[in-house]
């Protein structure tokens, strides 16, 4: 089934993306504000009855923007459960898989050479690196916490840390306090997903890594070889999972 428009609602803030036969078209963040969607209504000139699909882990966000959204006339779907995804998970209680992991496994799927394995890395306020294998299933991965989380607890835990904003990708070694966090928490996200890519994959040649989130430009020159900055990974992974309904 086609689509008009697909939505990413996230811990800090929702991603819109607005699709056409071929894809994501465009792309907006917005905040948790009606006056905002409103504008980028207006903006993307939609009508309805326009086909909305919304996913995302943040449930209250989500179902309060659904709800917002069908009294503006529009057709609106949810994506809530591994069961309406196109993928093969390899977990126990796959249900308890953050929906947003699950879809970027469905984009990464689309992307990946037949028989090589992947992974998916979302690195927001949380990142996630996450293991598909060559059959195309999810296999899980890791949680850790991302850069802003990082430093905004060095900050609050300690008594003389001040809170550092990282722009960019920082240099060793630290030469005063504020670069000393930042090259510590930028290469602590960095080495953490190098070392955790290493350890899923092994010895597999050429194994694609998918990179997403709000860090992923800065953190996408640090991550090694066949690296794909794909800033619209979870929106493809809802477009793909609702057209293959």
């Amino acid at each position: 089934m086609s689509v008009d428009v697909v939505v990413d609602v996230g811990n800090s803030r929702i991603k819109w993306g607005r699709c056409d036969a071929g894809g994501i078209r465009a792309a907006a963040a917005l905040p948790m504000n009606s006056a905002a969607w409103q504008a980028q209504i207006a903006a993307w000139d939609l009508t309805g009855p326009a086909r909305w699909v919304i996913a995302g882990v943040r449930p209250e966000w989500r179902d309060a923007l659904a709800a917002w959204l069908a009294t503006q006339g529009f057709d609106v779907y949810l994506l809530e459960s591994a069961r309406q995804l196109p993928l093969r998970v390899k977990l126990e209680y796959s249900e308890r898989v953050g929906i947003d992991r699950l879809l970027n496994a469905v984009a990464a799927n689309s992307r990946r050479r037949p028989g090589q394995a992947a992974l998916a890395v979302d690195a927001g306020s949380a990142v996630t690196v996450d293991y598909v294998d060559p059959d195309g299933a999810f296999c899980g991965g890791a949680i850790f916490p991302g850069l802003r989380l990082m430093t905004q607890s060095l900050h609050e835990y300690t008594a003389l840390l001040p809170l550092v904003e990282i722009t960019g990708a920082v240099a060793p070694p630290g030469t005063d306090t504020r670069s000393a966090i930042a090259t510590g928490v930028y290469h602590a996200v960095a080495g953490g997903i190098r070392a955790l890519s290493d350890a899923m994959t092994g010895a597999a040649a050429e194994v694609t890594t998918f990179v997403t989130g709000g860090d992923a430009r800065l953190l996408a020159s640090s991550l090694g070889d066949h690296v794909v900055l794909w800033p619209e990974m979870t929106l493809e992974g809802i477009r793909l999972s609702f057209a293959s309904a």
